[in-house]
């Protein structure tokens, strides 16, 4: 069991870690630069690569901003709403597949026409995307031609309908990337099928026609999966596994705008709104300090600990951060410190009736009642504004959903700083003070 000092050291420990995740890419100190090294470890099949750069939302990094008009004349007008839902919901796994961090993707109709429009924060050159995004990505797996005919493929009955899975991993003897696909019961029988008919032969794979991928067979495959090997970049593996698992738009459709989107608040403004932040943060701290004293002084340290954390996690879910976002983590900034002036007052009513160290954990458990009731109605709010569950009849817009996200994460790391951080420190501080 571990004791209140092993868990302040531990507290430490972990604080340490996440203030090394959360320095900038570059610090200078003393007139040096230092560099923060990112993760990059490979050691045999093992490869993890992360960087700690935080992700930038639209309007603080700029981006792209596409519009995408569907086409629905084919389409009966009491299915069109149905449509719509579907297509959007293929362009918003595609955008995902591609990498994208957080895309914006919303239906609009108006004067008759129906659009999708996505949002691709960061993304400079999206002639990549486009490509993704607005194929109608017709998958077949072809033969090769006879000798008269080299050019010649010949749609076969296996197509993308029948494969379930296709995903990027790595060859365990080379450790070059490779791409896995895995198919349904039925689709693995026509493919150990169609293997053993080509063996030593390639067989290409058709997306509208036009050959991603033409495999050489090496021998008959069964089992429903099969591995797609060659001189693949990490990217280009990626890019294939996209394809392959994107499948059909439900409807067709057409590029009518794009425009790259400059940083709406810009870099001077949102400096400013550090400096405004930071300015903020130091009031509630000498606040506290002023009120609460050495209490005061605690509770300044777990919010810190609040914020270098809750830093750190952005990093690494990872979380875009955007400006709604930011309004979303000062507002639990806020909730942070209001669980330690609840502590704290009723400390004040408990240190006259027993000794401080009973004082402080009646002063816990009582006040707890009141921080999880608070915590608990703004978790609910915040899950109604960000609705994971895509009702139709609430918001669904992505700013909304960002500042939805940061305030339920830091309510959770707030109640983990105002709770565990404060009372070990308290619980070490008032002990130690006794001897």
């Amino acid at each position: 069991m571990f004791t209140p000092l092993r868990k302040v050291i531990l507290i430490f420990f972990l604080t340490l870690i996440a203030g090394y995740i959360s320095l900038p890419k570059e610090v200078s100190l003393f007139g040096k630069k230092f560099i923060r090294r990112d993760i990059n470890i490979s050691y045999g099949r093992i490869i993890i690569q992360r960087n700690f750069d935080l992700v930038l939302g639209l309007d603080l990094a700029g981006g792209s901003h596409l519009v995408f008009e569907a086409d629905v004349s084919k389409i009966d007008e009491s299915e069109r709403k149905d449509a719509i839902t579907a297509l959007k919901e293929v362009i918003e796994r595609r955008v995902n597949l591609f990498g994208i961090s957080e895309p914006n993707v919303q239906s609009s109709s108006f004067e008759g026409k129906e659009r999708i429009i996505v949002e691709l924060p960061g993304i400079k050159d999206t002639k990549e995307a486009i490509g993704l995004i607005g194929q109608t990505a017709e998958l077949i797996f072809a033969e090769i031609g006879t000798q008269e005919e080299p050019d010649f493929f010949k749609p076969t009955n296996l197509t993308g309908a029948d494969l379930k899975k296709a995903s990027v991993t790595f060859d365990t003897q080379t450790g070059k990337p490779v791409v896995q696909l895995v198919f349904s019961q039925e689709g693995g029988e026509k493919f150990a099928d169609l293997t053993e008919k080509n063996v030593d032969k390639p067989l290409p794979i058709l997306l509208d026609g036009s050959p991603v991928s033409s495999p050489v067979v090496q021998e008959k495959i069964t089992g429903g999966s099969a591995i797609i090997t060659g001189e693949f970049s990490l990217q280009e593996a990626k890019n294939l596994s996209i394809q392959l698992n994107a499948g059909a738009l439900p409807i067709p459709v057409k590029l009518v705008e794009q425009r790259t989107v400059g940083a709406s608040l810009g870099a001077e403004s949102i400096e400013k709104s550090v400096r405004a932040g930071l300015v903020g943060l130091g009031m509630v701290l000498l606040f506290m300090f002023l009120i609460y004293g050495k209490l005061g002084l605690v509770a300044n340290f777990a919010l810190i600990v609040f914020g270098v954390i809750t830093l750190a996690l952005y990093k690494l879910i990872p979380v875009v951060l955007t400006l709604p976002g930011i309004a979303g983590f000062l507002l639990s900034v806020g909730m942070a410190v209001d669980s330690n002036i609840l502590i704290f007052e009723r400390l004040k009513e408990e240190r006259g009736k027993r000794q401080l160290i009973d004082a402080l954990e009646v002063s816990f458990g009582r006040a707890w009642d009141s921080i999880r009731d608070a915590n608990i109605a703004t978790l609910v709010t915040a899950f109604v504004l960000a609705n994971p569950l895509d009702f139709s009849f609430l918001h669904t817009s992505g700013p909304v959903r960002g500042f939805a996200i940061t305030l339920s994460l830091g309510i959770l790391i707030s109640l983990f700083t105002g709770i565990v951080v404060s009372r070990n420190l308290l619980r070490v501080f008032i002990r130690e003070g006794k001897r």
